[in-house]
């Protein structure tokens, strides 16, 4: 049966749109963040390895240190989004692209381009301004300062997550990443574990929302990307995955009245403009390769 092209776009939509709403999710749960970390990957791993037949297959030691790094970036975008803004969180998580281009040439061999400095500055600058002035606590952020360094730290693990995947490719691994997101979740859960215990009695709103978290949030929407990415060109692709970080703060301001500050809209913006000409120029050099 032919890919339909119209189909593969929207489902990449869809799953930006379902990545999106994890800020407003995470915070909706009155469960600790550890909680909320380890059930919902908990979840995500068994539908993954129930629904993907592709999750149950090619476990090799090889991915580990992959699966260890997304965890790593499970774990911390859930601790930085209960302590900052949804915004802050998802931006400054969406800086990875910085670091994968400074660790290509010492994991990848990947030789760093002079256009490529002029993009790492402008994620560098937009980054920076997370920082300037004083973001006030709130209720729904209540220590932005560490939530934006935990954010911070998301970011390294989740460009040392893509890098891992790019490798494991690179090694004849190209059909293990769902089998690394389904490993990462399990990983997750249970170094998150610990720290959950002794689990509470949830209630069915807390139940609700981790079952959306793990069977949607991030199951379906994986289903959703692995399905249409390999048919939709990379930068369309980049374009449109673009949704989540934009729609991210947007869920968090319409479920929770969460404004994010100037400074981090403006830091925002430059971060996504930045990626999104990164983007084209890998295309337009892609093209003309």
């Amino acid at each position: 049966m032919q890919s339909s092209p119209v189909r593969n776009r929207l489902m990449l939509a869809a799953a930006a749109l379902l990545f999106s709403t994890g800020g407003a999710a995470i915070k909706a749960a009155t469960l600790t963040s550890w909680q909320v970390a380890s059930f919902r990957s908990a979840v995500a791993a068994i539908f993954l390895l129930a629904a993907m037949p592709e999750a149950r297959r090619g476990w090799r030691w090889r991915m580990t240190p992959v699966a260890a790094a997304y965890a790593a970036t499970l774990v911390l975008f859930v601790l930085a989004t209960r302590l900052t803004t949804a915004a802050n969180a998802i931006f400054l998580q969406d800086t990875a692209p910085l670091y994968v281009l400074l660790l290509g040439p010492w994991l990848l061999r990947e030789r760093v381009r002079l256009a490529d400095f002029a993009y790492m500055l402008a994620v560098a600058a937009g980054m920076s301004l997370f920082f300037l002035g004083s973001q006030s606590a709130a209720a729904t952020a209540p220590d932005p300062a560490r939530g934006n360094l935990i954010a911070l730290a998301c970011g390294i693990t989740w460009a040392l997550t893509i890098t891992g995947l790019r490798w494991l490719g690179r090694g004849g691994a190209s059909d293990s990443a769902m089998a690394t997101v389904a490993a990462g979740n399990v990983m997750a859960a249970l170094a998150a574990l610990p720290m959950a215990l002794p689990a509470p009695a949830a209630g069915p709103a807390n139940v609700s929302v981790i079952l959306y978290l793990g069977v949607v949030q991030i199951g379906v929407a994986y289903v959703l990307v692995t399905r249409a990415i390999r048919h939709v060109p990379a930068f369309e692709a980049t374009t449109v995955l673009l949704l989540e970080p934009a729609l991210n703060p947007v869920w968090a301001w319409l479920v929770h009245g969460e404004k994010p500050g100037p400074w981090a809209l403006t830091g925002g913006a430059v971060i996504l403009a930045a990626t999104l000409v990164n983007a084209w120029r890998q295309g337009a050099r892609g093209a003309v390769a």
